[in-house]
C-alpha cells in the first residue's frame, strides 16, 4: 500500500437491518480518523446499489437481512468487486452459516459480540492485507473440504422441466410468462419454482438468477 493511501481514512459501508446497530456503529466510526462510513442500507437489495455508488474498501454485511440475504448480497459484489474486503457480520457462529458465507467470497465472518476497538483492528487488518488472530473472528478455512462448486452440485438436482423454468426465471420472466411459453398451467409453475428454490437454498427469484447465470448454464 502506497504512503498516500496509508494517510486516507477507509471508506466502510455498513449493511444491517437493525437501525441501533447502524446507528451505533456510525456514532463509534466518527470518532475514529481511521474510518470514515461512506453509506449504510438495511436490506440486500440497497446494499448491492448503494455499494455500486460508494465503492467503499470494507464492506460489514450482515448475513440475515429481508429481501435478499446477505450471503447472495455477497456473492454478487465479491463477483463484481473482486479486491473489496467483504466482512460477515452474524450474530450465529453457526457452521453452515460460515460455509455459506466462504463459498460466497467473504474474507471474514465477523460475530456480532466484538467491541468496536476490535472491529476496528479487523477492519485495518483486511484493508491493508495483515494477518490478526481475533476471539471474535470465526475461521472461514475451518473444516471445510474441497468440493465441487455449489452451484454445480445445486444445478445437477434439477430436472430438465425445472431447468427449463430457471432458464425463463433467469431471463426475467413471470409465472404467468412462464406458463404460456412452456404450455402449463401457472399452479404448475409455481411448485416448479418452489422446488427450484428449495435445491438451490434460495428464497428469491434474484438469488435463483445470480446461480444459473454463474452457472454459465444457459450460455
Amino acid at each position: 500500500m502506497d504512503s498516500q493511501r496509508e494517510n486516507q481514512p477507509i471508506k466502510v459501508f455498513i449493511a444491517d437491518d437493525h437501525p441501533l446497530l447502524r446507528i451505533g456503529l456510525r456514532l463509534a466510526f466518527e470518532t475514529i480518523a481511521a474510518i470514515a462510513i461512506v453509506g449504510e442500507s438495511d436490506n440486500g437489495f440497497d446494499t448491492i446499489e448503494k455499494i455500486q455508488q460508494t465503492v467503499p474498501d470494507v464492506a460489514l454485511i450482515d448475513i440475515d437481512m429481508p429481501g435478499l440475504s446477505g450471503i447472495p448480497a455477497i456473492r454478487v459484489l465479491r463477483k463484481a468487486f473482486p479486491g473489496m474486503k467483504l466482512l460477515a457480520l452474524s450474530t450465529y457462529n453457526d457452521t453452515n452459516y460460515i460455509k455459506n458465507a466462504m463459498k460466497a467470497g467473504a474474507d471474514g465472518y465477523v460475530l456480532k459480540t466484538i467491541d468496536i476497538d476490535s472491529l476496528v483492528k479487523l477492519i485495518t487488518a483486511f484493508h491493508i492485507g495483515q494477518p490478526i488472530v481475533s476471539p471474535y473472528l470465526v475461521n472461514l478455512a475451518t473444516d471445510m473440504e474441497p468440493e465441487a462448486p455449489a452451484h454445480e452440485r445445486d444445478l445437477d438436482s434439477l430436472t430438465n422441466r425445472e431447468k427449463q423454468i430457471l432458464k425463463h426465471i433467469s431471463e426475467g420472466k413471470n409465472n404467468k410468462e412462464i406458463s404460456e411459453g412452456l404450455f402449463l398451467s401457472v399452479q404448475t409453475v409455481k411448485t416448479h419454482v418452489k422446488n427450484i428454490f428449495k435445491k438451490l437454498n434460495v428464497n428469491s427469484r434474484f438469488e435463483a438468477a445470480i446461480i444459473a447465470r454463474e452457472s454459465g448454464l444457459f450460455e
